[in-house]
């Protein structure tokens, strides 16, 4: 690995955050976390509930720099491809002028990708361009076997967001446990659903964790739309150390 700090992507969701929690496991020095807030549709990003990103940080520890991009939302660019690259943009552009102010320099990014070549080839070419490494320690492994790492890490996850055949809206707000892991491998039997959700089927926010000193609380409301839904969170706040 480079000298220098590391950057972690992070939405508050699951994946970046298992990310997150396995590179301060490697003791990598993780003194950033840049959350992308997209103004739309995203192919590059996790949208819902991006706004809780800053309780989540703040319970971690470590200071969070927020992205506002521009509205890129699908139509925007001429293809996918082409839109993911624009997405990038704005990202690229923070962490160049973030690692100015880390001792040492940019030395990596943390990323919490699975399975999409879409989203990971983008993000190793900027790394690439930033001279910098790449860490994405839920690359190509089983979905499966990493749920049943989280759980016994003791991430406590909840789903905020659901766009599948065979998600309800009883998944709404829904904790993540070994049940619900059981019924998303039967739906990705079934449906094809993926059991981490790396297809956008669902989305989900980490309430508490071995990384978080404190856990995040919610009220919320449920918005269900014939066949989608997400939580409409009305108030959020960290819970007593």
């Amino acid at each position: 690995m480079s000298n220098g700090q590391w950057v972690s992507l992070f939405s508050g969701g699951k994946d970046s955050s298992w990310a997150l929690y396995r590179a301060l496991e490697e003791e990598l020095d993780v003194a950033r976390l840049v959350t992308v807030h997209p103004d739309g549709d995203s192919y590059m990003y996790h949208v819902p509930a991006t706004r809780l990103a800053d309780l989540a940080a703040e319970s971690v520890g470590i200071p969070l720099v927020d992205v506002e991009p521009a509205d890129f939302a699908a139509g925007d660019a001429t293809d996918a491809g082409a839109q993911g690259d624009t997405e990038l943009e704005p990202l690229e552009a923070a962490l160049g002028e973030l690692a100015a102010d880390l001792d040492g320099g940019l030395a990596g990014v943390t990323a919490g990708a699975v399975e999409s070549e879409f989203q990971t080839s983008r993000i190793e070419a900027m790394c690439e361009r930033l001279d910098c490494d790449l860490f994405a320690p839920l690359w190509r492994r089983d979905a499966r076997e990493l749920a049943e790492e989280m759980l016994d890490a003791g991430f406590e996850i909840r789903v905020v967001q659901v766009a599948a055949y065979g998600l309800d809206e009883s998944w709404l707000g829904r904790t993540l446990d070994a049940t619900a892991f059981d019924e998303l491998a039967e739906l990705n039997e079934e449906y094809g659903v993926h059991v981490l959700g790396e297809g956008g089927e669902f989305e989900t926010l980490v309430t508490d964790g071995p990384h978080m000193d404190r856990r995040i609380e919610l009220d919320y409301e449920t918005v269900w739309e014939g066949d989608r839904g997400h939580v409409e969170i009305t108030d959020a706040w960290l819970g007593e150390a």
